[in-house]
């Protein structure tokens, strides 16, 4: 009853053994592998943009900070929610690769067009003393489960291009939230006005790789810089070759992602049977949900592994409702769900 983290989650045995076939003699390194021009192919026909550039890098902390790297300059500020991956969970990493500075967007999970327009209208408004209007970040899937539909991410991407800005997507669940709206790699990137993705694998039963695509060509040789100068130019790059490889073959990335979007629907329909309540609407693989603290810890001592949401499961009190968060992946067994809703209810 695993349901921590979908970074928790095993390597697909189709990755392994991809893996094991690119150990076969020799390759040449730094990305100039033919593993990495079938990658490359692959991914520009799945997003049907024949000129992207298409690069991979081992981590989405990564993959999200050299792409904004790219698109902003030191003297600008990057727009995105106030619970983006990028300010909660990256340690400054984007500071630290940029020189630009994070702008949070008021509001909750999902930045809406109205509080970005004001949040990039109340830039450059203090001349060479304050930071200019840099790239919007968007996370699809957000940090609290939701996806954001067509409408909004091109609303949220026609703002940016009202004031002339670039658009990143961090798409560390992005496998999730496609399947989940039921639309094409294009239609949820670059159709809507979205300039880079940072393509996530890692969660989605890869061991550690990324991809980050560039539809504006423009952006590849300082993407490359950066990623030497960032130290995260692999040698034995068809590594992560044969992962991305793997993964694109057969559309696994999509089966994985169906799986572990399924497995959430299941553990939804019973925590709503057993009558917990919901922080976010479920959408793809995350689950905030609150119950009672002995529900709590009946589901720890049966050895249910999840974490709570600000809150601490010591107390006295065994009615008081704690909100947790639960997370499916593609390997998750049905009897893993069932075993932990039977002890719920």
């Amino acid at each position: 009853m695993f349901f921590a983290s979908d970074n928790s989650g095993p390597v697909h045995p189709e990755v392994l053994q991809a893996l094991a076939e690119a150990n076969q003699g020799y390759a040449m390194a730094y990305g100039a592998d033919a593993l990495m021009n079938e990658v490359r192919d692959h991914i520009r026909g799945i997003f049907d943009a024949p000129g992207a550039a298409v690069y991979l890098v081992a981590t989405g902390t990564a993959a999200n900070v050299l792409a904004l790297a790219t698109l902003a300059q030191p003297w600008q500020t990057i727009f995105c929610s106030p619970v983006a991956h990028i300010h909660e969970d990256e340690c400054n990493a984007p500071e630290f690769y940029s020189g630009a500075k994070l702008t949070l967007v008021p509001g909750g999970d999902k930045m809406t067009p109205e509080a970005l327009r004001g949040a990039i209208a109340a830039e450059e408004t203090r001349g060479v003393h304050g930071p200019q209007r840099g790239p919007v970040s968007i996370t699809q899937v957000t940090e609290r489960g939701s996806v954001y539909s067509l409408d909004e991410l091109r609303a949220l991407c026609g703002v940016a291009k009202e004031y002339g800005l670039p658009v990143h997507m961090d798409g560390a669940r992005f496998a999730n939230a496609l399947v989940a709206l039921d639309c094409s790699p294009a239609e949820m990137t670059w159709k809507a006005g979205v300039d880079a993705v940072s393509f996530g694998g890692t969660k989605n039963g890869l061991m550690g790789v990324e991809a980050v695509i560039f539809f504006d060509e423009s952006k590849a040789w300082e993407f490359e810089l950066r990623r030497k100068r960032g130290a995260h130019l692999f040698s034995k790059h068809r590594y992560l070759s044969a992962q991305m490889a793997a993964y694109l073959q057969d559309d696994l990335w999509l089966t994985s992602a169906r799986r572990a979007n399924a497995n959430c629907a299941r553990l939804v329909e019973g925590l709503r049977a057993a009558g917990a309540d919901f922080l976010h609407e479920p959408q793809a693989n995350i689950v905030f949900a609150s119950f009672p603290r002995g529900t709590h810890k009946r589901l720890h001592k049966a050895g249910a592994v999840y974490h709570l949401w600000g809150a601490q499961l010591e107390g006295d009190d065994e009615d008081e409702p704690l909100a947790c968060r639960l997370v499916c992946d593609w390997s998750l067994g049905g009897d893993q769900i069932d075993r932990f809703i039977s002890l719920l209810a």
